[in-house]
């Protein structure tokens, strides 16, 4: 088995199956695809046993996929839901996604299952570079420790 699983939310049979594996020692990502994922992962019952939350909106342009990305986080948040976040997008929305959980104090994740454009809009050769330029982003976030 698994040490984790990204568990969609939006699929039907979601619960079930988090449960079994949930019961089979598997931890579970919540994957939150859009706000109606969001609101029934609140629903859910889940948020006390998952490991984190994966807010990654579908949106390609980049204003409305950021625009969703703070909405689902709220749902999450205002819920009382404080699990660690991992924030990631598709295409160049990625990036845009990326910056604003790095903003909020959040994990990113990059790859080419989901983008393979670079921040500036050229084509990725391969993982390699979406880790480099994810690697770079991270490093320009950071913020040094009080002296």
């Amino acid at each position: 088995m698994p040490d984790l699983v990204t568990a969609n939310q939006g699929e039907p049979g979601i619960v079930e199956l988090c449960e079994l594996l949930l019961s089979r020692g598997v931890a579970i990502e919540a994957g939150l695809l859009s706000l109606d994922d969001a609101r029934a992962f609140v629903l859910s019952g889940l948020a006390d046993r998952c490991r984190r939350v994966l807010i990654e909106p579908l949106d390609t342009d980049p204003d409305v996929a950021v625009q969703h990305a703070g909405k689902m986080e709220d749902i999450v948040v205002s819920a009382g839901i404080g699990l660690e976040q991992v924030h990631h997008g598709y295409g160049l929305a990625c990036w845009a996604v990326n910056r604003r959980g790095l903003d909020r104090g959040h994990g990113i994740r990059t790859g080419l299952e989901d983008v393979t454009l670079l921040p500036d809009g050229t084509d990725a050769r391969d993982n390699a570079d979406l880790v480099a330029a994810a690697a770079l982003l991270i490093r320009a976030y950071q913020r040094p420790s009080p002296s």
